[in-house]
């Protein structure tokens, strides 16, 4: 019997995953536990291997489909088995799946005034492809049981060749008067059915000089990890009344000790210590004395962690992604070094595991390397603080009570944290310790 191919299950409230890319195509050998296809889930990319040695068959799900978790997304086939052994494709039963997740598996034909609904079947994505440029998916030619996304693509390539009237869903009328008028049907929003354009559509547009000299140079989803960005962020800033405040430190003694860092590493034939494996530890060091800061929110309920996990936001190409130094308390800066330069290349390769993004129970974000002198971060939850950090600025500063002025490197770090569970003062005691310690790292041998 084929063996079904879920959509697993990576974390205790994960709900579904979206599918980045399959690695495999249908018809394709596999062995147990090849990595088939990769997924994304609000955390990380994870790469999904097969549960069982044979061919690849029926996918049922494309790139930038979002699939609930234990959902059938393909079958394997063992050496003696075909396709005539697949269980019946149920597409009532995969209508009902699919419309809970947002997506049409019906299209409605126009017949006159009235509408005709047909069931066809096809991919996730090949139905939202042609919701969204108003194909009659029954007229889309398929080799297959099923439309795909690329019988859509074929279709939509061959009749856009011939009059250019499937590409975007519009009335005649309307097209003879966009081309009298010289208006691109592209970017007129419809008011029909299904956002067919209508000639009042083309009228209203030709009425609005404002419109006509704004373009898009190129329209990018709101998808994958840019998506949960946002969710998380909007979210985060929303519910947690965020409070900030900024001090400028002098960190002309923790350059001093990283420079020593830096020699003792190169003796040693080691990497150079970073400025944020140090700022990782000095924070590390204040959280433990301000345990307020090192919570989180559950209901009614302040939770004080009994780790500090201190995650570091790390740029990507696609947003923006958070690895955790787990204990960060115990560990030494050589450790906290290494543990941020592996987390930051497997970060950009793609290759963090799960348990590595999750369990951070405070954040900080350095920008000071592009420049930024000074910003406020949102809050990362469901952690209660986060500490946005500077760019280092070599500027004159009085350094004594005779007014003395010497020229120092100061740098500006502001704390965002969630009023609910950390009031003013509270905020300020923490930023007190971590001045302290960045000013006299000699604190945390204390």
């Amino acid at each position: 019997m084929p063996t079904p191919f879920i959509m697993p299950k990576f974390d205790m409230d994960q709900e579904n995953a979206t599918i980045v890319e399959w690695l495999k195509n249908e018809g394709d050998h596999v062995d147990l536990d090849e990595s088939v296809l990769t997924v994304e889930t609000d955390k990380v990319a994870i790469e999904v291997p097969s549960p069982a040695s044979g061919k690849l068959a029926r996918i049922s799900f494309g790139p930038g489909d979002v699939v609930p978790v234990t959902t059938v997304i393909a079958y394997i086939l063992a050496e003696d088995e075909t396709v005539n052994d697949l269980p019946e494709d149920d597409s009532t039963s995969e209508k009902s799946t699919l419309t809970e997740q947002g997506y049409a598996v019906q299209d409605q034909v126009a017949v006159g005034e009235t509408a005709v609904e047909k069931v066809v079947s096809a991919t996730p994505l090949a139905s939202r492809m042609a919701q969204s440029l108003g194909v009659d998916l029954s007229v889309v030619p398929s080799a297959k049981n099923r439309v795909t996304k690329e019988d859509v693509e074929s279709y939509i390539r061959s009749k856009t060749a011939e009059d250019g009237r499937v590409a975007i869903p519009a009335t005649p009328a309307a097209r003879r008067l966009a081309r009298e008028l010289n208006v691109d049907l592209a970017i007129v929003t419809g008011s029909g059915p299904n956002g067919r354009v209508q000639a009042d559509d083309v009228k209203a547009f030709e009425q609005t000089p404002i419109a006509k000299e704004i373009h898009a140079t190129e329209m990018v989803p709101l998808a994958g990890i840019r998506k949960t960005i946002a969710e998380r962020m909007q979210a985060s800033f929303q519910e947690a009344p965020h409070i900030a405040l900024t001090v400028e430190v002098d960190i002309s003694q923790l350059e001093s000790v990283r420079q020593r860092m830096i020699e003792i590493a190169a003796q040693g034939g080691e990497d150079r210590v970073s400025l944020t494996a140090l700022l990782v530890k000095i924070a590390a060091w204040a959280l433990n004395r301000n345990p307020y800061l090192n919570a989180t929110l559950d209901g009614d309920t302040i939770h004080l962690l009994d780790e500090i996990n201190v995650g570091v936001a790390t740029a990507i190409e696609d947003g923006l992604i958070v690895p955790v130094i787990r204990d960060a308390i115990t560990k030494s800066v050589r450790e906290i070094n290494g543990d941020l330069k592996d987390l930051s290349q497997r970060a950009r390769q793609g290759k963090l595991t799960l348990d590595e993004v999750k369990g951070g129970t405070f954040t900080i974000s350095n920008l000071g390397m592009f420049g930024i002198n000074q910003f406020r971060a949102i809050i990362n939850p469901p952690e209660s603080a986060i500490l946005a950090v500077g760019n280092v600025v070599r500027k004159p500063i009085v350094i004594n009570e005779q007014d003395e002025v010497a020229v120092r490197p100061m740098m500006m770090m502001t704390l965002s944290a969630d009023h609910r569970v950390i009031d003013g003062v509270t905020a300020a005691r923490f930023l007190y310790d971590l001045v302290r310690a960045v000013e006299m790292p000699d604190l945390l041998l204390y």
